[in-house]
């Protein structure tokens, strides 16, 4: 026996921006596979042929002027199955960001995208115009709205207006959804919450991919109009999703629909656009929906992002192997094991700089993990290059105690050490600094914070730890000695140095941290909350203090709600104390 059935697909896509004629022939590809597996509709995430987010590249008209181009070149190759590619429109001047409709080799409509985000990461009002109207495309059988990302976040809006007064049987939004911990959870609650509301089936898809500090995770989902899982992207990987939907289900969607309250009338009556198409019978039943794979444990989402995120950075930006200062602390170690998942042993060399205030246990716990991964670990002894300085230097810093500046001149003579094993050989240098540290200022400006990406830019210093763990049970032993998580912290510039000295505990600087960079609380709230009013009046001093040297660091991978950067953007002049 046979039924009626609407076949979709979803692609989980990893573009590269800018790649106009790369991205092209990729989505034409996945346009030939829909079209053997017999699909009625294929989809693609938002901006996926220019590749999100691309900036001030839109600033460009000869930019635009070629995706124009290519988009044509899409839309030529497409069949009886309709292709939604998220694109550039461009009406009287004007840029859209669109949902291409493509359709027997030509562009038969576009979407435009109505809520256009501007907080956090988001600036798309400084490139586009918004849409005015929701979409609704008519198959006969069923109607599909058509929305992009942030639409179906706001409510009473675009989505509810294509269901409950344009007929929209199915609810397809095409995305480009940054990852942070936990925001998988946030987008299922969301989905499941449109569905219910709306009474109609649910289509979220997700970019994948990694773009410079953002990370995008897939995990797109197909969701019932009663809440139920239909079927599931993969999380940090590129994903073709097939959903057969009997058109019988359409049918009693519609029936309880027609019980739903009406929306407000503010909301604008969507656009119907009528897409020829004949159903096909499938085979009885459908494929087994693919059910989401939970996550474990927080360690485990994050290092998956930092994985995605340091591979594509790496690998999109041309560079075939990467290096960074191994000192036998907890950051480098972390960071050396990312590299290796990411990128693969041979891509990796390692540097130890010893310098005379370090541990023995710093150059041999480096050597342990150099085994343990198969990496190339070359040795740097710093003293010379040191005393050298400490010489240059000595007439002018004569009657001054050794202080910060020749701790400093430590940190900085590894990074120029580092930086010429890059110019030399085309190497990337990582940065190993935490989050914690960067938020403090605890890191040295073009010493310890030189280099081309910074993998734990967005990471606190406890979840380092934690991160460790988890990759130390995924091994089933102590793939990082267990020396190196054990040690207190110790940059090890000064004799007996540990992180402790200078900075609170890392439990209680992260909660800190937590509350005054992430939720934008002031001294005063995080105080009332038990904290110690002097340590939190510090910490806040040395965050705002710190600014100019964020402001020069390598770029790092988003996993917080709110990062250092794009997310945060203060002042770097600014007087302004909480009274």
């Amino acid at each position: 026996m046979t039924e009626p059935c609407f076949r979709m697909a979803l692609v989980q896509f990893n573009p590269v921006v800018g790649d106009l004629p790369g991205n092209r022939g990729r989505i034409i590809d996945r346009m030939a596979e829909a079209a053997e597996a017999g699909c009625d509709l294929i989809a693609f995430p938002e901006l996926a042929l220019t590749g999100y987010p691309p900036e001030d590249l839109l600033l460009r008209r000869q930019f635009v002027a070629d995706q124009r181009e290519q988009l044509q070149a899409i839309a030529a190759a497409s069949g009886d199955c309709l292709c939604v590619v998220g694109c550039v429109d461009e009406l009287q001047g004007r840029l859209y960001n669109a949902a291409a409709l493509l359709h027997r080799g030509e562009m038969i409509g576009a979407y435009h995208k109505v809520h256009l985000p501007n907080y956090s990461v988001f600036d798309e009002e400084r490139y586009f115009e918004a849409g005015r109207r929701p979409l609704v495309l008519d198959f006969g059988a069923l109607r599909i709205g058509v929305s992009i990302c942030e639409d179906i976040w706001i409510e009473e809006s675009v989505v509810e207006a294509e269901a409950l007064l344009g007929g929209a049987d199915l609810l397809l939004n095409i995305s480009a959804s940054p990852f942070h911990s936990h925001k998988g959870d946030e987008r299922l609650e969301l989905m499941q919450a449109r569905a219910r509301r709306t009474g109609s089936i649910v289509a979220y898809l997700n970019l994948i991919g990694g773009q410079d500090e953002l990370v995008f995770d897939g995990r797109s989902l197909v969701v019932a109009a009663d809440g139920r899982l239909l079927a599931a992207g993969g999380g940090f990987q590129e994903d073709f999703v097939v959903v057969d939907l009997p058109l019988e289900e359409f049918a009693t969607l519609r029936r309880a629909r027609a019980r739903l309250a009406t929306p407000a009338a503010a909301l604008d009556p969507p656009q119907l656009l009528a897409v020829p198409w004949s159903p096909r019978t499938r085979p009885e039943g459908r494929p087994e929906p693919r059910a989401i794979v939970p996550v474990k444990n927080e360690a485990e989402e994050i290092y998956q992002a930092l994985l995605l995120g340091l591979r594509d950075y790496t690998r999109k930006n041309g560079f075939a192997k990467v290096t960074l200062g191994l000192s036998g602390g907890i950051d480098s170690a972390l960071v050396t094991v990312l590299a290796v998942d990411a990128l693969g042993a041979d891509q990796v060399v390692a540097v130890t700089m010893p310098s005379r205030f370090s541990s023995s246990g710093s150059v041999t716990d480096s050597e342990e993990l150099a085994r343990n991964l198969g990496i190339r670990l070359h040795t740097l002894p710093i003293a010379p290059a040191l005393t050298a300085y400490e010489e240059m230097l000595a007439e002018l810093f004569a009657g001054r105690a050794p202080d910060v500046a020749e701790e400093n001149l430590q940190a900085r003579i590894r990074g120029n050490l580092l930086m010429a094993l890059s110019n030399k050989f085309g190497w990337m240098v990582l940065v190993t600094g935490n989050k914690s540290e960067v938020s403090v200022g605890y890191c040295t400006i073009y010493g310890d914070m030189a280099g081309g990406f910074s993998p734990l830019k967005d990471v606190y210093k406890t979840a380092v730890y934690a991160l460790c763990e988890y990759r130390n049970k995924l091994a089933g032993y102590d793939l990082i000695p267990r020396a190196i998580i054990s040690k207190p912290p110790s940059a090890e510039l000064r004799p007996d140095q540990t992180d402790q000295q200078s900075l609170p505990p890392y439990d209680l600087l992260d909660a800190v941290l937590e509350l005054y960079v992430e939720k934008e609380m002031g001294a005063a709230e995080i105080i009332a909350q038990g904290f110690d009013g002097e340590m939190v009046r510090r910490v806040a001093r040395l965050v705002d203090f710190a600014e100019y040297k964020r402001r020069q660091g390598a770029p790092g991978i988003k996993i917080t709600p709110r990062a250092f950067g794009k997310d945060r953007r203060m002042p770097i002049t600014n007087h302004y104390r909480e009274l």
